[in-house]
């Protein structure tokens, strides 16, 4: 998320797969949980978590972190490849020995759309040709346990997703529009609104917050740039709810975290932490991990959600095919004359997913496809919300993953240190 060093001159200013369309979307803006969920599935007070943490990294694949997770249950076949762009043997999955790369993977709506290539998966390799990496080799690489630890234990020992999706095919804004709108309002590429120019007004997860009956406390708690930001409604109404980094940790010790909490990393500057390349994985596996281990350590740990989860793809392969999704709202793609066409009706790239909680079911793999909404749609269950679009509406609240009757960590498990080698990080620099 280069571009977000753009985003702080505002702050301080301002204070499709083209695959098989078959989707049933019978919920629209405005529904109730009650009204849209299976009987029988617990909403509101029925579920007996209090406190929920979001926190979302930035451009990972699933194949690319967890393909060797739980191997062809969840990964890539065995010898899943791309075409070699300049004509010699397919390009097969590897094990990535470096931790940071030189240059970035196309993310973009039309270069993640070509990678996807109607759902055959084989576009990633050509889209990513660079003149120090002819082949985009790059692309079809990725990681271990022996790379990240503390990772792989976190997503063997707690609920997992292997069918969790980005919102749309392309880049982070968008996509993490999604996580907080249900909707990217149209945008597909990573813009700001102009500064002296219309907000964005589009209305998010935190005016529900405030709307409830009573109000369900939140924050946003930011290492350099609060994202929410970007929308009006945070930098004016809720401008008190956003705080640094530095006080998450002293709420979550002190047991004073709210309702609600969305952490940010840090996406810019030496401190850079979000895992988007080419940062070293390992710094931002340890920043993530720092902030589960205060949940884990937390008096609100026997009441606490922690969802742990990637904006998007970052231009990495992964093998399964995004399904068709709900068209959010009317609102059509903003896309120029050379951009690939398409519709806001199919998910984006496979990520990473897990869930940390004293609830969360033990060593589980969800098959459930999901986008980011369903994370809003969690909260929305939780709290008894409407729902903002079509899309968080029609899609499951990620209920699957928890088992409320019997919490199988009442006491959190050991975890190991989150080792930043010191080589690698040598390397890095």
């Amino acid at each position: 998320m280069r571009t977000l060093r753009t985003v702080a001159v505002v702050l301080v200013i301002a204070g499709a797969a083209t695959v098989a369309r078959a989707v049933d979307c019978p919920f629209g803006m405005g529904a109730l949980p009650a009204d849209t969920l299976p009987a029988g599935t617990p909403h509101g007070s029925q579920i007996p978590i209090d406190h929920i943490v979001v926190l979302m990294q930035e451009n990972r694949s699933f194949d690319h972190y967890f393909g060797k997770l739980y191997g062809k249950r969840s990964g890539p076949p065995r010898h899943a490849s791309n075409p070699d762009p300049l004509g010699g043997a397919p390009i097969r999955v590897f094990h990535q020995k470096h931790y940071c790369e030189v240059a970035d993977l196309d993310h973009s709506w039309s270069g993640t759309h070509r990678e996807v290539d109607n759902g055959e998966m084989d576009g990633f390799t050509a889209e990513n040709v660079d003149p120090g990496d002819p082949s985009g080799s790059r692309a079809m690489g990725g990681y271990a346990k022996s790379d990240l630890r503390y990772y792989y234990k976190l997503y063997k020992t707690f609920a997992i997703s292997d069918r969790q999706f980005c919102a749309l095919q392309g880049p982070t804004f968008p996509n993490r529009y999604y996580l907080l709108a249900g909707t990217s309002f149209g945008q597909t590429t990573n813009v700001i609104p102009p500064l002296g120019g219309p907000e964005y007004t589009q209305r998010t997860i935190f005016n529900l917050l405030d709307e409830a009956v009573p109000p369900v406390t939140w924050r946003v708690y930011y290492s350099d740039l609060p994202f929410a930001g970007l929308f009006g409604y945070v930098r004016t109404v809720g401008l008190a709810n956003l705080h640094p980094i530095s006080e998450f940790y002293t709420d979550a010790a002190a047991g004073t975290l709210p309702q609600v909490s969305f952490v940010d990393p840090a996406f810019t500057g030496e401190a850079e932490n979000d895992e988007h390349p080419p940062t070293n994985i390992q710094v931002g596996q340890a920043f993530a991990a720092s902030i589960i281990n205060a949940v884990m350590s937390s008096p609100l740990w026997p009441s606490t959600a922690l969802i742990h989860t990637y904006d998007e793809h970052g231009g990495y392969y992964d093998h399964v095919a995004p399904p068709a999704a709900c068209v959010p709202d009317g609102i059509a793609p903003i896309l120029t004359p050379t951009d690939v066409p398409g519709a806001f009706d199919a998910y984006g790239v496979r990520i990473p997913l897990a869930v940390v909680s004293p609830y969360a079911r033990k060593h589980y793999v969800s098959h459930v496809p999901r986008d980011h909404t369903a994370i809003l749609r969690f909260i929305e269950t939780r709290f008894d919300l409407p729902a903002l679009t079509a899309r968080d509406a029609n899609t499951d609240p990620l209920t699957d993953l928890f088992d409320f009757t019997s919490p199988a960590f009442v006491k959190p498990p050991n975890m190991p240190k989150a080792f930043i080698d010191p080589k690698r990080q040598a390397e890095c620099s």
